[in-house]
């Protein structure tokens, strides 16, 4: 396997610039996901690592090589797409060769590749049908085995489950963590599922219009968000944010009235946004008035959604029955060391 470079990159399209400056390192081995919003430019980056959009400056390397100016059949990379794009007429085990044949591999060695991935991805008693007699999670697995053979450096995964329903998506994420264990690839992927990120990754991306926002672990980014974009976007449900006013003294923040206790660093005045995640807060006797709208129950675990006299949204998660009614009303509490603060810009205030 090998590295993944990448050195303040750009892409335009005419006026438009779709990337911005994007500078990352993927580790030897590393399983990296660009995670965002559609439209933030991940898959374009996907593409440009792969080679199938010409960037328009800046550089890629691939296993310490520059790789920014090749043909994709010379980056020695792997990718499968969203869609499994097989060939109909061919069996699995056709399907899975044919890239193989195409590059004039010897027979005896595709054979040997063919028969390892279907080993590994536990398709041996599926190489002799065809794509119809498959069912859609089979299908990934066989488009998968199609670039294991490859012996690719590098795989690249383009929103690999998303045309799969909940049930499959939750097993496929599993064989894909079991893969790349086995296998200690290099793996880049490219989801909208930010669960599906925080499930996989060693290392999460988060872009925004073009742009890197964080870099992280997965738990760093949900506990310590560099800013209000990456803490409403990490984390299902998403986080409660609301404004807030800085005392002054550096000791309390009013929210909808209420005053709530800031971390000894913080000090300054002005407006903010102060956030807590629906885990990080109770309904009790103390705290923001707010009223209830609905009740999630989602079996032990559910989900009060109420709203501030001022319109803004809060949820809030409970266990079991919470015993609350539409238009009830309610007190939401943060927990003490779970605030997250944002200044004017957006941007994690200091000593939080």
């Amino acid at each position: 396997m090998a590295d993944v470079k990448i050195g303040n990159l750009h892409k335009s399209y005419g006026t438009v610039e779709v990337l911005k400056d994007i500078n990352l390192q993927v580790e030897d081995g590393a399983f990296v996901v660009l995670v965002g919003p559609s439209g933030c430019g991940k898959s374009t980056l996907l593409r440009s690592i792969a080679g199938l959009e010409p960037i328009t400056s800046g550089a890629i390397s691939i296993g310490g090589r520059n790789v920014s100016d090749l043909a994709p059949a010379q980056r020695e990379i792997a990718m499968v797409f969203q869609s499994y794009a097989l060939y109909p007429h061919m069996n699995v085990e056709n399907n899975m060769a044919f890239g193989l044949k195409f590059a004039g591999v010897p027979k005896a060695e595709i054979a040997d590749r063919v028969n390892e991935a279907a080993r590994i991805l536990q398709l041996e008693p599926l190489l002799k049908r065809r794509p119809r007699e498959l069912s859609g999670g089979q299908r990934q697995r066989v488009a998968i085995g199609r670039a294991i053979v490859r012996h690719p450096k590098v795989f690249l995964f383009d929103e690999p489950l998303s045309n799969l329903d909940a049930a499959l998506r939750i097993n496929t994420r599993v064989e894909i963590a079991r893969l790349h264990k086995l296998l200690k690839a290099t793996i880049v992927y490219v989801t909208h599922d930010q669960v599906e990120a925080m499930t996989l990754a060693d290392k999460i991306v988060v872009m925004n219009k073009g742009r890197v926002e964080q870099v992280g672990k997965p738990l760093e980014l949900y506990y310590r968000p560099a800013n209000l974009f990456v803490a409403r976007f990490i984390g299902s449900p998403a986080m409660n944010t609301l404004a807030a006013t800085l005392d002054g003294k550096g000791k309390a923040a009013a929210v909808a009235g209420v005053s709530l206790p800031l971390p000894a660093a913080v000090s300054g005045t002005g407006e903010i946004t102060i956030g807590f995640r629906p885990e990080h807060c109770s309904i009790g006797k103390t705290g923001i008035p707010a009223r209830v709208e609905l009740v999630e129950r989602l079996g032990e675990t559910g989900y009060v959604h109420a709203r501030t006299a001022d319109g803004a949204a809060l949820l809030v998660e409970v266990k079991g029955d919470p015993g609350l009614a539409q238009g009830a009303e309610v007190r939401v509490a943060p927990a003490a060391g779970h605030l997250h603060l944002f200044d004017g810009e957006g941007v994690r205030l200091a000593g939080t």
